[in-house]
């Protein structure tokens, strides 16, 4: 029987951890461009870039937001009146997206884009004109199966660059996925199949 080459031992590798400042430097960092707010040098992400992608996510929540509404409004026949309350729940939080996504943008030296001449263009989903009440559930399931992509994109664009916008993207993404379950569970309850 012939021995196996030994092979040599290598030295156990202790995780790297980045090295943290120094008191005096986070002092003077800090005091350094003050009208940049809460974006500080550390900052690693693409700003501009972070803040358009916002401003798409805004869009998209805003167009949200009316077509909820809209169907809210005008969700009609015998099993209308539980579904309509869905819908309005789902349009005002919604709204709360969008106020987080529009506080963010200004945190980050943005200006939140409301102008209702592109909105419909700006926004990954789309406005809906439905009358049947299983047709409104398709397209609000379509709608927050497109925001669960996008958002999900969004999350991994932006990585460990800004976490506090991660974050929040991530505690939206987790609604929407509510919102597309609820949907999908309304459309099965009145017979509109299988989602």
């Amino acid at each position: 029987m012939t021995a196996k080459p030994r092979v040599p031992a290598t030295p156990s590798r202790r995780p790297t951890t980045p090295a943290l400042s120094d008191t005096a430097t986070l002092r003077a960092r800090a005091r350094a461009s003050l009208s940049d707010g809460a974006v500080t040098e550390a900052y690693a992400a693409d700003r501009t870039a972070v803040i358009a992608l916002l401003d798409t996510s805004l869009a998209t929540e805003l167009v949200c937001v009316l077509r909820y509404k809209r169907h809210a409004f005008t969700a009609k026949g015998l099993a209308a009146e539980p579904v309509a309350a869905e819908f309005a729940k789902h349009a005002a939080e919604e709204m709360v997206h969008a106020d987080q996504l529009a506080a963010r943008i200004s945190q980050l030296g943005g200006e939140p884009d409301f102008s209702p001449a592109s909105l419909q263009a700006r926004s990954h989903a789309e406005y809906d004109e439905s009358t049947g009440l299983v047709d409104m559930i398709r397209a609000d399931l379509v709608a927050e199966r497109i925001a669960i992509d996008a958002y999900g994109e969004a999350i991994r664009f932006i990585g460990d660059g800004d976490p506090t916008t991660r974050r929040l993207l991530e505690s939206i993404l987790a609604m929407e996925e509510e919102h597309a379950d609820d949907m999908a569970d309304l459309l099965v309850k009145l017979g509109g199949g299988k989602a």
